[in-house]
């Protein structure tokens, strides 16, 4: 028996994608693809249909991914400036989000969802980096970040051991000074008055 010509509803693994006209055995057809709803009979009208929305879809499909390359385009000419607390290494008191990327790139005039920022090694350092934007499965933009530092204490604030110890030592000194005093005062007799300090 000749083989039966049907419109695929679904994609079929190994037979096709959906809207494709194809050529199956009449069991296979009759037990499975058309009671399961996965195929049509490809009459003449249906075929002429199914063609008409093929077209419709592979154009818009077009215009979305000439709209997608425009936009590839536009974030690889950017170069988004991220600030963050940062050490005097240059090592951050955490780490850049996609959220702060997505905020600056919005900021650039382009909206893009942070979760298709693919943030796989954490940004934890000031400095140029690059990010992936994945638009679609096939298109991915390369964002490039520059993060400076931010928020915390510059080099020359940043108190340093021999300061530290220096603080420490006139700190000792001056509790030292007052026990020196205390005892002075237990060990003149009651009564007598001390001397005004000049």
């Amino acid at each position: 028996m000749a083989n039966v010509k049907l419109i695929l509803v679904q994609s079929i693994h190994r037979l096709g994608e959906a809207g494709d006209l194809v050529s199956v055995k009449p069991g296979f057809a009759r037990n499975y693809l058309l009671p399961q709803g996965k195929a049509l009979l490809a009459t003449e009208s249906r075929v002429k249909e199914f063609e008409h929305k093929r077209r419709i879809a592979e154009e818009r499909a077009a215009r979305e991914l000439l709209d997608l390359q425009a936009i590839k385009k536009r974030l690889e000419a950017l170069k988004i400036e991220v600030g963050a607390r940062a050490g005097e290494s240059g090592k951050l008191f955490g780490s850049v989000t996609t959220a702060q990327i997505a905020d600056k790139v919005e900021a650039a005039g382009l909206t893009i969802d942070r979760r298709r920022i693919d943030l796989r090694d954490p940004i934890k350092e000031v400095g140029e980096h690059k990010v992936s934007v994945k638009l679609r499965r096939d298109l991915v933009a390369q964002l490039s970040i520059h993060v400076v530092a931010e928020g915390g204490p510059s080099p020359e604030e940043e108190e340093t051991p021999e300061q530290d110890d220096d603080r420490r030592g006139r700190g000792r000194r001056r509790r030292g000074e007052d026990d020196e005093d205390d005892e002075d005062e237990r060990d003149r007799p009651s009564g007598e008055e001390s001397e005004p300090r000049s």
